[in-house]
């Protein structure tokens, strides 16, 4: 009998750590998902918004390969007339221009050409690790109401993610979205701005959620591990 019981809590034991480490696992997983998309920062600017930058997070999401270029092509149907790039250590930026279809009309004159790509190289993003890339622009344009930046990623295996689907309203996200710069109007800057206050919080909380979740599985885990120990220790001492 005594031998029976302790076959059951050792058997016990390995399931409450096997739970403990899948629970553990997918945590970290859950976590980590936030991070496996190129995302441009900050999100949202009023249309017409001069002399601001935009900055490209590049993430990489390979275990065994590192990103070795990083190509953001700006859109042409709502150009953005002037852009500088700021120079990222061990990086190359090589910066193309596109004839515009429609030139745009400014007080310094007729613009027309302007940027169409961006492309990083000779640098590396180790896995698990990230970079920003970050452009000066001149003026944002007044006709749209978003922005995307679709983005090729390409690894030191030859594997190349292509960041290219737009995101809709009301639909899930796409696998590979595009990075989006949300255009509001010039009245709504306070409002755009008192919005930020709230998303930060949500992605705080969500991020202390995701936390507090981990640590409680850990404590689950090691209390259930305590709690079978201590069952066989007594099982052993009540031996005749």
């Amino acid at each position: 009998m005594s031998s029976i019981r302790t076959t059951t809590l050792r058997r016990a034991l390995r399931r409450t750590a096997l739970v403990t480490a899948l629970t553990t696992a997918g945590l970290l997983t859950a976590a980590g998902s936030a991070f496996a998309h190129v995302t441009v920062h900050p999100d949202s600017y009023a249309k017409g918004a001069t002399d601001g930058t935009l900055t490209f997070r590049v993430p990489n999401e390979e275990n065994n390969a590192g990103t070795t270029k990083v190509q953001v092509f700006l859109p042409t149907d709502h150009p953005i007339p002037s852009v500088l790039v700021t120079p990222e250590p061990g990086w190359t930026a090589q910066v193309t221009t596109t004839k515009l279809k429609n030139p745009i009309k400014t007080d310094d004159g007729t613009i027309n050409e302007a940027v169409s790509q961006i492309t990083w190289t000779k640098g590396t993003i180790q896995p698990g690790q990230y970079q920003d890339f970050s452009v000066a622009f001149g003026q944002l344009p007044d006709d749209a109401n978003q922005l995307a930046f679709k983005t090729l990623q390409t690894y030191s295996d030859g594997k190349v993610v292509r960041w290219i689907e737009e995101p809709k309203a009301g639909q899930a996200e796409p696998e590979n979205p595009a990075p989006v710069l949300h255009l509001t109007k010039a009245a709504d800057d306070a409002a755009t701005t008192a919005s930020k206050g709230p998303k930060a919080s949500t992605a705080a909380a969500g991020d202390s959620t995701t936390r507090a979740l981990g640590i409680a599985g850990l404590i689950a885990g090691v209390l259930g591990i305590g709690t079978a120990a201590v069952a066989l220790r007594r099982s052993r001492s009540a031996r005749p």
